[in-house]
C-alpha cells in the first residue's frame, strides 16, 4: 500500500512539474504588431543652418500597385509609419499633400528593401525581417530622405530623417 501512495505521489509531483513547464513556455505570436519603417519630419533654416521638427498641415499616403491607403488625410503630421511590402523587394508610396497652399503637389517616394522569411516557432510560423537598403524620391515638397537605421521595427524606433523644404 505504502509503494502505491509512494506512486500516487510520485505521478501526481510528475504531472504537476510536467504541466508548470508547458505552461511556462507559452509563445506570443507577433503580439507587437507589423514593423514599420518610422520617419520624423525636419526643416532646415537656410540662413541658420539649424535643424527643426517640421509639421505637415495634412498628408495622405497611398501605396503603388495596391488600393492601401496607409495615411488617410492626416492633419498636423510631425511622424509617419510606413509598412513595406512582403512580396517585393520595393515599396512605392506617394505622399499628397492634401492642403490649400499645395493641392496638387505630391512626392513619389521608393523605398528598396531586402526581406528576409524568420522562422519563429512551429507555432508561430514565420515572421519577415525587413531591412532598406536605398530610397529615391521626387522633390516637389521633399528636400532629402536620410535612412537612419535600415532595420524595420515594432518599437518605434525613427529609421527615416524626411527633410521638408523650408517655407518662411
Amino acid at each position: 500500500m505504502r509503494k502505491f501512495i509512494h506512486l500516487l505521489l510520485l505521478s501526481f509531483s510528475a504531472m504537476l512539474i510536467i504541466t508548470l513547464h508547458t505552461s511556462c513556455e507559452e509563445e506570443n505570436c507577433s503580439l507587437a504588431g507589423r514593423s514599420m519603417i518610422n520617419g520624423n519630419l525636419y526643416k532646415i533654416d537656410p540662413e541658420t543652418n539649424v535643424v527643426e521638427k517640421d509639421t505637415l498641415a495634412s498628408l495622405t499616403v497611398t501605396a503603388i500597385d495596391t488600393d492601401s491607403v496607409i495615411i488617410n488625410n492626416q492633419t498636423n503630421v510631425m511622424d509617419i509609419s510606413l509598412p513595406l511590402r512582403y512580396t517585393s523587394d520595393y515599396t512605392v508610396l506617394v505622399f499628397n499633400y492634401n492642403d490649400e497652399e499645395n493641392s496638387t503637389l505630391n512626392d513619389t517616394v521608393y523605398l528598396k528593401q531586402n526581406n528576409t522569411p524568420f522562422f519563429e516557432s512551429m507555432k508561430c510560423g514565420y515572421t519577415m525581417t525587413q531591412v532598406l537598403t536605398g530610397v529615391e524620391y521626387t522633390k516637389h515638397m521633399i528636400d532629402s530622405i536620410y535612412i537612419l537605421n535600415p532595420n524595420a521595427n515594432v518599437n518605434g524606433t525613427e529609421n527615416l530623417k524626411i527633410f521638408y523644404r523650408y517655407t518662411y
